[in-house]
C-alpha cells in the first residue's frame, strides 16, 4: 500500500524553526525553512542532517515551499539554499516574495553586524537564495513537475500567508502553515475548499486556547493603554514588523482620534514606510473594508503615529511605542524594555506568542530578575500584560478547518506537547481520525488507499434519482450502474446512451448461449410445460413467460427444447441471455442440468 511519511526538521511538539520534511508518491518536499529566536547557536536552524548525510539537498528535495515571511518559518531559507546547498525551485506567495528578503536582512544586521556572530548567511546569500524562488498565485495549480502540483489557499494570519495543498497522483496533503479562521481589523479568514486529503498538517500554537469576544479584547487593550498613561507611565508594544503591529496601530489610532488624546504614539523607524508600501502594492489580500476604504484613503497613514527615534526613549512623559521584534529577542524592542524596566508606572503589552528562551517567554512566566549579555541582571519592575492579539487559530478553529478540508488524518505541529496531546483526543473523538504529533526527527506514516476520481454525469445521477434513489451521501458508498469513459487523463461515468453518442458508436447486444442436456421422456412441447411450471414454483418476482413461438421467457433469457436425435428421452435445452442477466442465466443453466423434479404436469 502506497505511504505518506511527514518528518519535523522543526516544529514538532514545538514552536519555532518550522521545516517539516514530506515524502509523498516518490516526492520529497520542504515545508517552511524558519529560525528558532530562542536559540544563539546551531539550535537554531533545522536539524538537516536528516536529508544531507548524501549530499547536497539539490539531489533530495523536489520543491521547497515557504508558506509565510515570518523568520520562524523562512529564517533558515539562506542557510539552507547557499550554505547547506539546494539549487532546485522554492515557492512562495508574491508579497512573501516581496516582505522575506527585508527581514532576512533585518535579523542578518542585527545578529551579525551589531553582534558579530560569525556562521551566519550574508547580504550576497539572501540575494541569491531569492532568486530562486517562484511565486505562487492563490488558487492557481502550480505543476512542479510531471506528477508534482501544488495549490496555494488564503491562510490570513499576514499578508501574504497562504496554506497549500499538494499532490501527487491520488496522494494529497495540505500544510496550513499559520493561519487564523477570524477575520481581523486588515486581513480576511483563512479558507480552503473540501479538498479531503490524505494529511492535514496543521499549527496548533493554541491547542487549548478559546479566545474570548475580540471586541471584549480589544476594550481591555485599550482601558490598559489609556491607565498607563493618565498615571504618565510609558506603554512599550513588541511586535513584528508586518501584520498585528498593523492591527494595533488601527485600533489606537481610532481611540485617539476619538477620546482627542495627546500622548504620542511611536513606530520602529523604516517600518511604517515599509508597511504602507507593501499593503498599498498587495491590497487584494486585506479585508473588504481596508479594500473599500482604501479608494479614499489609505488605511495604513496615520495622523498620531510618528516614527520613532531612539533618543525618544529617554523623553519625559508618558508615550506607545511600537517595536519590534515582538519576541523581545533582539532589536530596538530590547532595548527600550531595558530602559524602562525599573519604573512601576511603566508597562509592556504582549500581544502575541513567545517562544521559550526568549525574554519576552521569561516576563510572561512571571520572571522577575533577567540575566542579560556580559552576566548583568536587569530587575523588572513594570507591569508585564499578556493580551492576546494572536493571529494564530485557536482549537476552536483548528476544528473548523478539519470541518472544511474533510482530511483522512491529521497530523499537528507548531506547538507544545502537552497541549497537543489533549487537542489530539478531542480531534480523534469528534471526527474518528487517525491524528498524530510526532517530534523533531520522529517520522509519522500514514498508509493511503489508492482511489481514482470518477465524475459523475448529471443525466445519470438525476435518473439515479428519478428511481426513488436516496440523494448521494458523498460519506456513503453507493452503487451506481453506467459507462466509464476515459478522456484527457480523467475519467467519467455515463449513461450508455450518453456514451454511444459522445464516443460515436452504434449498440450492439450481447448474448451468451448455452446447451444443458436434459433426461426426459415427454414431447418437446409437454417438456417447455414442465419447465415453465417448474420455474414458476422457484423462482419468485420474476417474469417468466411461456410464448406461442415455443419458448419459455425469464427477463431476457430465452429457453427453446429440442429432442436428441441419438435418444428420444434426451432433450436438449438451449438457453440464451443478455449480459445484464448473465447471473440468472448462470443460475437457470445450472438449476435444469440438475434435471425436473417428478410430478410436474
Amino acid at each position: 500500500m502506497p505511504e505518506i511519511n511527514v518528518t519535523p526538521l522543526g516544529a514538532g511538539q514545538d514552536v519555532g524553526r518550522s521545516c517539516i520534511l514530506v515524502s509523498i508518491g516518490g516526492k520529497n518536499i520542504m515545508l517552511d525553512c524558519g529560525m528558532h529566536m530562542g536559540y544563539n547557536d546551531d539550535r537554531r536552524f533545522p536539524d538537516f542532517s536528516y536529508i544531507t548525510q548524501n549530499g547536497r539537498l539539490t539531489d533530495f528535495l523536489d520543491c521547497v515551499i515557504i508558506s509565510h515571511f515570518h523568520l520562524d518559518h523562512c529564517g533558515a531559507l539562506p542557510y539552507m539554499s547557499e550554505m547547506v546547498g539546494y539549487d532546485g525551485p522554492i515557492y512562495m506567495t508574491h508579497p512573501t516574495k516581496a516582505i522575506c528578503p527585508i527581514l532576512l536582512e533585518d535579523f542578518r544586521k542585527i545578529t551579525v553586524d551589531k553582534k558579530g556572530e560569525t556562521n551566519f548567511f550574508t547580504s550576497q546569500m539572501i540575494k541569491d537564495c531569492m532568486k530562486k524562488v517562484v511565486p505562487l498565485n492563490l488558487h492557481q495549480t502550480v505543476q512542479v513537475d510531471d506528477e508534482l502540483e501544488i495549490k496555494a489557499y488564503y491562510a490570513g494570519h499576514v499578508l501574504g500567508a497562504a496554506m497549500v495543498h499538494i499532490k501527487v497522483g491520488s496522494e494529497s496533503v495540505v500544510y496550513t502553515g499559520d493561519y487564523n479562521m477570524t477575520p481581523d481589523r486588515h486581513l480576511g479568514a483563512a479558507w480552503i475548499d473540501k479538498c479531503r486529503p490524505d494529511i492535514l498538517i496543521s499549527e496548533s500554537t493554541y491547542a487549548t486556547t478559546i479566545r474570548d469576544s475580540k471586541r471584549c479584547r480589544e476594550r481591555d487593550f485599550l482601558k490598559k493603554v489609556h491607565e498607563s498613561i493618565e498615571r504618565g507611565g510609558k506603554v512599550l508594544i513588541p511586535v513584528f514588523a508586518l501584520g498585528r503591529a498593523q492591527e494595533l496601530c488601527i485600533l489606537l489610532e481610532t481611540f485617539w482620534e476619538r477620546m482627542n488624546l495627546k500622548a504620542p504614539i511611536y513606530f520602529s523607524t523604516g517600518l511604517t514606510e515599509k508597511a504602507n508600501h507593501y499593503y498599498k502594492l498587495f491590497i487584494t489580500w486585506t479585508n473588504q473594508k481596508i479594500r473599500k476604504t482604501f479608494v479614499q484613503r489609505n488605511m495604513f497613514e496615520f495622523k498620531h503615529i510618528k516614527a520613532f527615534d531612539r533618543s525618544y526613549a529617554d523623553n519625559p512623559g508618558p508615550m506607545v511605542v511600537f517595536a519590534t521584534p515582538g519576541m523581545l529577542h533582539a532589536g530596538q524592542s530590547l532595548q527600550i524594555f531595558k530602559k524602562w524596566a525599573g519604573n512601576e508606572k511603566n508597562m509592556v503589552i504582549m500581544p502575541g506568542y513567545c517562544v521559550q528562551g526568549t525574554i519576552g517567554h521569561k516576563i510572561l512566566n512571571g520572571q522577575r530578575k533577567l540575566e542579560m549579555e556580559g552576566r548583568a541582571t536587569l530587575d523588572v519592575k513594570l507591569q508585564v500584560e499578556y493580551m492576546s492579539f494572536s493571529a494564530h487559530a485557536d482549537a476552536k478553529g483548528i476544528m473548523q478547518l478539519i470541518r472544511m478540508a474533510e482530511p483522512r488524518n491529521m497530523l499537528l505541529v507548531h506547538g507544545e506537547a502537552a497541549k497537543m496531546e489533549f487537542l489530539k483526543g478531542k480531534i480523534e473523538q469528534e471526527f474518528s481520525i487517525d491524528c498524530y504529533m510526532p517530534a523533531n526527527g520522529e517520522t509519522a506514516t500514514v498508509t493511503t488507499n489508492p482511489s481514482v476520481p470518477v465524475d459523475i454525469s448529471l443525466n445519470l445521477l438525476k435518473r439515479e434519482m428519478a428511481l426513488g434513489g436516496p440523494l448521494p451521501d458523498p460519506k456513503r458508498p453507493r452503487t451506481m450502474h453506467g459507462t466509464l469513459i476515459m478522456k484527457e487523463n480523467s475519467l467519467k461515468l455515463v449513461s450508455s446512451e450518453q456514451a454511444l453518442k459522445e464516443l460515436g458508436l452504434n449498440e450492439h447486444q450481447l448474448r451468451f448461449t448455452c446447451r444443458v442436456q436434459l433426461q426426459d421422456p415427454h414431447s418437446d412441447p409437454d417438456t417447455l410445460h414442465r419447465i415453465y411450471t417448474h420455474l414458476k414454483s422457484v423462482l419468485k418476482g420474476y417474469t417468466i413467460q411461456h410464448l406461442p413461438d415455443g419458448t419459455v421467457m425469464v427477463e431476457s433469457i430465452v429457453i427453446k427444447v429440442s429432442s436428441s436425435a441419438e435418444d428420444s428421452n434426451a432433450k436438449v435445452l438451449l438457453l440464451s441471455w443478455s449480459y445484464q442477466d448473465e447471473d440468472l442465466g448462470s443460475f437457470l443453466s445450472t438449476l435444469l442440468k440438475k434435471g425436473l423434479p417428478s410430478g410436474l404436469c
